[in-house]
């Protein structure tokens, strides 16, 4: 069965579509190669004007197989303020599946620091943005989009607010966005929610989770929206896509069953321990130790 023909004729009428899952790096890849579809996502996320956004060349970057999985990929945004002055700012956005060691993040940001092409003319560093979509939940934190903005203070902690922002200060500095995906929950009450929904897990086809199972009234008269689930619709379509989905799957799962493993051997280690500490105090308690 074609995937465009997923859906039965009584799902039509409630206009239920299937499409395809983009925590799949893969698809995720796809959707953002579309220039209109990344200026509709990181306009949403930085609650800006987004004009114009270019893929940085080669900048495309999926970490080998044999460690945690973080897929990036690195834009050079053009934004429109409110005052309607135009500026380029640099956007790193980083997906990843699993629970990823903040020294990985911390590795791509310094390569963006280092990297002499973000250096405006003005002989300043370029703006820049990180943003983290993540597969996993971040402690306690129940705000499913964390922005995180550093401010400039004095000696006496008062806020320095003339003179900032600076393009100085800017290129010392960077703001970001944390993204829980599991934290999303269907509700729909922004324009952030409505572009983030086609992320919500909870929407997962119960017998396949390379699908999303998407309600179309949700984003009726909504042109972009209706561009991002078309290219989500083709990438379900496509069979070396599904392909790749499958390789993914599979990788996750032996990274799954690896850390079960992990976690086994570390329960049994300390069931020992405990059996010896245990057996330890007995022989003391009774003189033979």
């Amino acid at each position: 069965m074609e995937y465009l023909d997923y859906f039965s004729s009584s799902e039509q009428k409630s206009r239920t579509m299937y499409v395809a899952n983009p925590i799949y790096d893969v698809v995720f890849k796809f959707l953002m190669e579309d220039e209109r579809v990344a200026r509709t996502i990181l306009g949403a996320l930085l609650k800006k004007d987004v004009v114009a956004v270019q893929v940085r060349p080669h900048e495309y970057s999926d970490t080998t197989r044999d460690t945690l999985s973080v897929f990036r990929i690195d834009f050079a945004a053009t934004i429109r303020e409110e005052d309607g002055t135009e500026k380029l700012i640099l956007i790193e956005l980083q997906k990843t599946w699993l629970d990823t060691e903040t020294l990985r993040f911390r590795q791509y940001l310094g390569v963006h620091y280092s990297n002499p092409k973000n250096i405006a003319q003005n002989g300043n560093a370029l703006p820049m943005v990180a943003v983290y979509l993540l597969g996993h939940k971040v402690g306690d934190i129940e705000e499913p989009v964390l922005y995180v903005n550093h401010k400039s203070y004095d000696y006496e902690g008062n806020e320095v607010k003339k003179g900032i922002p600076d393009p100085f200060v800017d290129s010392l500095t960077h703001s970001s966005i944390i993204v829980q995906i599991p934290r999303l929950h269907g509700k729909i009450s922004n324009r952030l929610d409505k572009v983030l929904s086609i992320f919500d897990q909870s929407r997962r086809d119960k017998d396949d989770n390379q699908l999303l199972k998407i309600d179309d009234n949700a984003y009726y008269d909504d042109a972009e929206m209706e561009r991002i689930l078309h290219r989500l619709t083709m990438a379900a379509a496509n069979a070396d896509m599904r392909h790749h989905m499958n390789v993914e799957d599979e990788y996750f799962g032996n990274i799954e069953k690896r850390d079960t493993e992990i976690l086994m051997k570390d329960r049994e280690l300390a069931e020992k321990k405990k059996q010896l500490q245990t057996s330890a105090k007995m022989l003391l308690d009774a003189g033979l130790g």
